[in-house]
């Protein structure tokens, strides 16, 4: 218990502190060429030199999952895991029936642009921020964080990847479902960049799996099996599989009905 504590409250000091240092001068956290309106309509600090920023701004990821977001009409919670620098954590923040979001982002100098995104947007009062990994221990580990493409940063030591180390922090399921509390049904996201099946199994570890309606995750198969990943959560009450994208690398979405 003590060990949940210190983690949970590591977390929500160290979001209070970057949200609010954000939300004082957000054109300071945007200083050298102000803020981008990206195409799915959200304000985000720039970071050209970042191909995951540029899909970003220039809507290359599609409007799928927007939409989805953009269309739930009952009240819910959005857990956004790998954040990145937050555009569906905004997205989100954009439909009054979300009332509350949950981020993890571990990569710091990620972090520290996602916490500045949700104070340009007017999110931070619904938005919770954290600078952590969920894996299957917790822990200090390295992560590989390509530069020029902060989107492809993992944890799945996949053959080929390369990039600066950086240390971050995770987190098992004992720690998550603390995170997770609340009475809110939950849509999650997860983009992990390999690691997808690791967190949904610590996901199905908590009491909080019981109230996640839905979960839309990416897979990509060269290096995962998503019939494997589905096994999983049919076990868990999960229904409906619908597929989104081509190839072999594309997304699910799974709903229990």
């Amino acid at each position: 218990m003590a060990r949940l504590m210190d983690f949970w409250r590591y977390g929500v000091i160290k979001t209070a502190r970057k949200l609010k240092a954000a939300a004082l001068s957000p054109v300071m956290a945007a200083r050298g060429g102000g803020v981008v309106r990206s195409a799915y309509g959200v304000l985000m600090v720039p970071n050209w030199q970042d191909t995951t920023f540029r899909y970003c701004i220039f809507g290359t990821y599609g409007r799928d999952l927007a939409d989805l977001l953009l269309r739930q009409a009952d009240d819910f919670a959005f857990v956004d895991i790998g954040a990145n620098q937050g555009l569906y954590s905004l997205i989100a923040a954009q439909n009054p029936q979300c009332r509350r979001i949950i981020a993890f982002e571990p990569v710091p100098a990620t972090h520290e642009r996602l916490a500045a995104n949700v104070a340009l947007n007017g999110g931070a009062d619904r938005t919770v921020l954290h600078q952590l990994a969920i894996a299957a221990t917790s822990g200090e580990v390295e992560i590989s964080v390509a530069a020029g493409h902060t989107g492809t940063a993992t944890l799945a030591g996949r053959e080929g990847k390369s990039g600066g180390g950086v240390i971050i922090r995770t987190i098992d399921a004992p720690l998550v479902d603390p995170l997770l509390a609340d009475e809110l049904p939950l849509f999650v996201k997860i983009d992990v960049e390999g690691l997808e099946a690791v967190v949904i199994e610590e996901l199905t570890k908590t009491e909080a799996f019981a109230r996640i309606a839905a979960i839309f995750y990416e897979v990509d198969d060269r290096w995962a099996s998503a019939a494997e990943i589905e096994r999983g959560l049919r076990a868990g009450g999960f229904t409906r599989f619908a597929k989104y994208g081509r190839g072999h690398h594309y997304d699910v979405l799974a709903t229990r009905s």
